[in-house]
């Protein structure tokens, strides 16, 4: 063999180990996800029992002014029975896309490895748990191809027809700080409770990767994550997260109509949502006659949508129970322990366009593939922009991706997702303010034709006394015909 020969053997045998550890990586990562799943039951029977212990050392005489209190308790733990067959079928209908059964040994190398040149799985959302952001373990995301050719990673809807489960590459970017607080115990598993109503749905047998033997130890703080979730779910699929969406899509959706007056399906506008999360504004956007697809980086996020946009069989098929977790700023227990029905609409029967998908994936990786470039008439951003280490790298993908005339709309604050990593020195964060933003998107080609202040908030409790209000900046900034994209730094007045 010649040394040429053998230095591409090398080089080829090198790649393929590393695409192995990344793969093992990456099933680790989603092992840790569906763990904190599984361990929800659990952690949230462990608040109940908290509760408990705190009103056992009440004295008589104050107990009997909470004469109620035991039966909330027993209410509770029904909630948490109901929310728990919910994530349950979710998990059974969720089809991995790797093999979830490979030993997992050669992983540790990686970690050590590769620690510092991989994404985290910092889940801190604008508002939806914690004002800090948050941390995990690391978490690969490595996709072939951009999600509109061969080798995608997406999940496609056509009308009436459900969603074909393939492949999901992502890490998670919407929950909380890690407290320190320890971790649930192992083996901690998630059951068809008794208690929970049989009308949800059919459980199948669970599969072999939902085995309990093999479910990892995780912090409670990947559980708290979950509790995002069930609230991400009131937002984007609930009759009572109307208002959240009158507030922040509804703009979006007039403005869209507005810019493409004289779209056909046939011809739909192609557009782009990243961090599209369980997919409501993608959806609402492809019923508006748009070729739309929905960009998400988190596990936790794609494995819900997936389950509600392909298994919903009619409005209102599962009730959850998502402001159980706290009983801070409840009005009343009856306001604590309201049912709350999903999904408010059948997405099946919604009336989308042809071509609507969901692609998961790191958007600066999917998105800087050359075939990218000019393919979108329309990018929507809706509370995503500041979940950047590096917006400047956002505001140049999305120009470069967009066609030359085409829409970049956005809303949202920037609440910088990894500002303030504690003991994560070498964790990237680039932090504009607002008026920056503007400028570097100026130069990247944009020039700003609307903008405006909505007030909304995110994921919140309608009814809870505490509400966290965002002043969010919305625009409407299109893309130059001849957009100037070198790397010459803006005009700073």
């Amino acid at each position: 063999m010649s040394e040429v020969g053998g230095a591409v053997a090398v080089e080829d045998g090198e790649r393929r180990r590393q695409r192995t550890l990344e793969e093992a990586l990456e099933v680790q990562s989603l092992r840790r996800i569906i763990s904190a799943y599984l361990n929800y039951p659990e952690a949230a029977e462990e608040d109940v029992r908290r509760y408990e212990r705190s009103f056992r050392k009440l004295s008589p005489a104050h107990k009997a002014l909470l004469p109620h209190y035991p039966m909330k308790f027993q209410k509770l733990r029904s909630c948490i029975a109901t929310n728990s067959y919910f994530i349950f079928n979710m998990l059974q209908a969720f089809e991995p896309p790797l093999d979830m059964s490979q030993d997992m040994d050669c992983c540790d190398d990686l970690h050590h490895e590769h620690a510092s040149g991989h994404h985290c799985l910092s889940e801190q959302r604008n508002s939806c748990c914690s004002p800090a952001p948050g941390s995990g373990a690391n978490y690969c995301s490595r996709p072939e191809e951009a999600c509109h050719g061969e080798g995608s990673h997406m999940h496609k809807m056509s009308t009436g027809e459900p969603i074909s489960e393939e492949t999901t590459i992502g890490g998670s970017h919407d929950c909380p700080v890690d407290n320190g607080r320890s971790g649930v115990n192992d083996g901690a598993t998630l059951q068809q409770e008794p208690d929970a109503p049989e009308s949800n749905g059919d459980a199948n047998a669970p599969n072999d990767w939902l085995d309990p033997s093999i479910q990892l130890h995780v912090p409670l703080v990947d559980v708290d994550k979950v509790r995002c979730i069930i609230r991400n779910i009131v937002r984007d699929w609930a009759a009572e997260g109307q208002k959240e969406r009158d507030e922040c899509y509804k703009p979006i959706l007039e403005e869209l109509d507005s810019q493409f007056p004289h779209r056909s399906k046939e011809r739909a506008p192609a557009c782009l949502v990243p961090g599209a999360g369980l997919g409501r504004l993608a959806l609402e956007i492809s019923r508006l006659g748009f070729m739309s697809q929905g960009n998400e980086f988190s596990y936790y996020m794609m494995i819900c949508s997936s389950f509600i946009l392909n298994h919903a069989e009619t409005v209102g098929d599962w009730t959850i129970y998502p402001w159980i977790h706290s009983n801070c700023n409840s009005l009343s227990d009856s306001d604590q322990l309201r049912p709350v029905p999903i999904p408010d609409i059948h997405p099946a029967s919604a009336g989308i366009t042809e071509g609507f998908s969901m692609c998961g994936g790191d958007f600066v990786e999917v998105y800087s593939d050359a075939s990218q470039e000019g393919y979108w008439d329309a990018v929507v951003t809706c509370f995503f922009i500041d979940t950047a280490h590096n917006i400047v790298e956002y505001i140049e993908i999305i120009s470069k991706i967009l066609k030359d005339g085409g829409v970049w709309i956005n809303l949202g604050p920037l609440l910088y997702h990894f500002a303030d990593m504690y003991g994560q020195e070498d964790e990237m964060s680039v932090e504009l303010s607002l008026e920056d933003v503007k400028r570097i998107a100026i130069h990247y080609g944009f020039e700003f034709e609307k903008e405006k202040t909505i007030e909304t908030t995110y994921t919140t409790n309608p009814r809870s006394m505490m509400q966290n209000h965002y002043s969010a900046a919305f625009w409407t900034a299109r893309k130059r015909l001849k957009a100037t994209t070198d790397e010459r730094q803006p005009t700073i007045p």
